[in-house]
């Protein structure tokens, strides 16, 4: 009912910039379900780690090692999200995911993930 496809990753040299998409296929329903878009990374052997998300009202989080470095939005037209990343470093270096947590009348429904995109910094 709901798709996530993540693109725009790739090998970037430390302190340049990416631009990531995540693509929202879905029947208009199921584009309602969608409460909040978020961005995760995940380095081989470690835990998927919280980046940034955008709520249904616009409102913006990000991960403290962020630091300004990144920005999440959105255009609601194309149905994707983005996550625009600048002055990016080593640590940096990681498969980022998009996830949508869903939710309809107040009750939770299964969250989704997107397959995910590698971006590599080199130093």
């Amino acid at each position: 009912q709901v798709q996530l496809v993540e693109s725009g990753g790739g090998l970037v040299q430390a302190g340049g910039s990416l631009r990531l998409s995540c693509t929202i296929s879905a029947s208009m329903r199921g584009l309602n379900t969608i409460d909040v878009m978020e961005w995760f990374r995940q380095t081989s052997g470690k835990q998927r780690t919280f980046v940034a998300r955008i709520s249904r009202d616009d409102a913006t989080d990000y991960a403290d090692f962020v630091q300004g470095r990144f920005t999440i939005s959105r255009d609601n037209a194309k149905n994707t999200v983005f996550l625009q990343m600048k002055d990016l470093k080593s640590e940096d270096t990681a498969v980022y995911y998009c996830h949508a947590k869903r939710k309809i009348d107040g009750i939770l429904m299964p969250d989704v993930w997107g397959q995910g995109t590698q971006v590599t910094v080199s130093s």
